[in-house]
């Protein structure tokens, strides 16, 4: 039995270990730690598929247990983080005291639109070069920053809830959305060919700084600049 074949699917099966604890550092409501974990599932999530083509053992099977361990990575981990946030941390007006127990858990329709976008994703064969929606990583990304570096900001707002609630419709639509939305795969290096991959990178320099909120101030202009090509028709 060649070792070489179950390469890649040690890695994608560390990248479900890494979701798994991600969801518990979340319901204990150490929200670095979750998202360290789901970005460390995104490294694994990155070379899986790599180590899989430079050893030319892909299979099936791997495209299987790839989309179960992305489900948890980021899918229930980024839901469960929002959560335990919106559960133990959120603070709510007065007014709503008799439906606060309920609210959280409308925080698990990420959870639920990132299964479909991925089963979506493996079914569809227009997703080669470019994506069809906001891909799980990133929408995994942008929540776990959002509660990590903006929880207490969200606090000071007075429906800092309605907020999120709004966030959590409007992000589980890109999810399953058709919005053509550029990836960052280079052919080659011309400028002609990757404009919008420069301009969005080099965009992205300064918002490094924001430390635990870069993510969130990355993933909203990638979802500006895509959603603006897709207005004016421009191909991705």
């Amino acid at each position: 039995m060649s070792i070489k074949k179950h390469i890649p699917n040690t890695i994608t099966c560390c990248n479900l270990f890494s979701g798994c604890v991600a969801c518990v550092m979340a319901f204990r409501c150490n929200f670095e730690l979750a998202m360290a974990f789901i970005v460390l599932g995104a490294v694994f999530d990155f070379f899986d598929g790599m180590v899989a083509r430079l050893l030319h053992v892909s299979s099936p099977m791997g495209v299987q247990i790839d989309s179960l361990a992305d489900d948890i990575t980021f899918g229930i981990a980024p839901a469960t983080i929002v959560f335990s946030y919106m559960q133990n941390r959120l603070l709510y007006p007065a007014y709503l005291e008799d439906i606060v127990w309920l609210l959280p858990y409308a925080a698990f329709l990420i959870a639920v639109f990132s299964a479909y976008r991925l089963a979506k994703f493996n079914i569809d064969t227009r997703q080669t070069n470019t994506f069809i929606g906001l891909p799980t990583p990133a929408n995994a990304l942008f929540w776990s920053s959002l509660i990590t570096g903006g929880g207490a900001w969200l606090n000071e707002l007075n429906a800092g809830w309605v907020l999120l609630l709004g966030l959590i419709a409007l992000f589980s639509y890109f999810l399953v959305s058709e919005i053509p939305m550029f990836s960052l795969k280079f052919k080659n290096l011309s400028w002609r060919s990757n404009r919008i991959r420069y301009i969005f990178l080099l965009c992205c320099l300064p918002m490094l700084l924001l430390g635990f909120l870069a993510p969130v101030a990355i993933i909203s202009w990638y979802l500006l600049l895509s959603v603006g090509l897709y207005l004016k028709g421009e191909r991705v």
